[in-house]
C-alpha cells in the first residue's frame, strides 16, 4: 500500500510529521510547500510545492496551478491513500486523489478546538475519514471521528 502525506508548512506539517512512525512501515511520501524544514525527516520521499495564500492576489491561477501539480504528482505516485493535517493547499491534491481512486482521510488540525478550518469545512464531504482531534470539534462536524491528539 502506498500513502500520500500531505500537509501545508508549520503547525500543519509538524502534525503531519508526528504520524512519520506509520510513513516508514509503508511506501510513502510527503507533499508539503517549499520553505519548511521537512527536508530532515523525510529526506527524498518529500515533494514540495510553492506556497499559497488566499490572499496573495494571484490567488485563483496560483490555486489552479497547484491543481495540475496535484493532478501529474499522484498521476506518477499513485498513492492508495492520502493522510491530510491541511490547510489549504493539500485541498487539490485530496480531491484528485479522491478522483483517481485513492482513499482520503482529514484530520482537523489539533489547533481547532472552538471553530472549523475553512480546509475542514471543504473536506468534510470528500474525505472518506474525517478526523477531529478534540470532542468539541464534532459540535462542528457531527460525522467526524474522534482520534485524540496526534501530537
Amino acid at each position: 500500500m502506498k500513502i500520500a502525506f500531505l500537509a501545508s508548512s508549520g503547525g500543519h506539517l509538524e502534525e503531519i510529521s508526528c504520524l512519520y512512525p506509520i510513513a516508514k512501515k509503508y511506501d510513502s511520501f510527503l507533499v508539503t510547500e517549499e520553505g519548511g524544514q521537512e527536508q530532515t525527516l523525510w529526506g527524498d520521499k518529500c515533494i514540495k510545492v510553492p506556497q499559497i495564500n488566499r490572499k496573495q492576489k494571484d490567488f485563483i491561477p496560483a490555486f489552479i496551478k497547484l491543481f495540475l501539480k496535484a493532478r501529474k504528482i499522484l498521476k506518477k505516485e499513485r498513492p492508495d491513500v492520502v493522510i491530510s493535517t491541511g490547510a489549504l493547499m493539500t485541498y487539490p491534491f485530496c480531491v484528485v486523489a479522491k478522483r483517481l481512486g485513492a482513499k482520503v482521510i482529514y484530520i482537523e488540525s489539533f489547533a481547532r478546538v472552538d471553530s472549523a478550518s475553512l480546509t475542514g469545512k471543504l473536506m468534510k464531504k470528500k474525505a472518506d475519514l474525517f478526523c477531529v482531534q478534540w470532542e468539541e470539534c464534532k459540535e462542528f462536524f457531527p460525522e467526524a471521528e474522534y482520534i485524540g491528539g496526534i501530537f
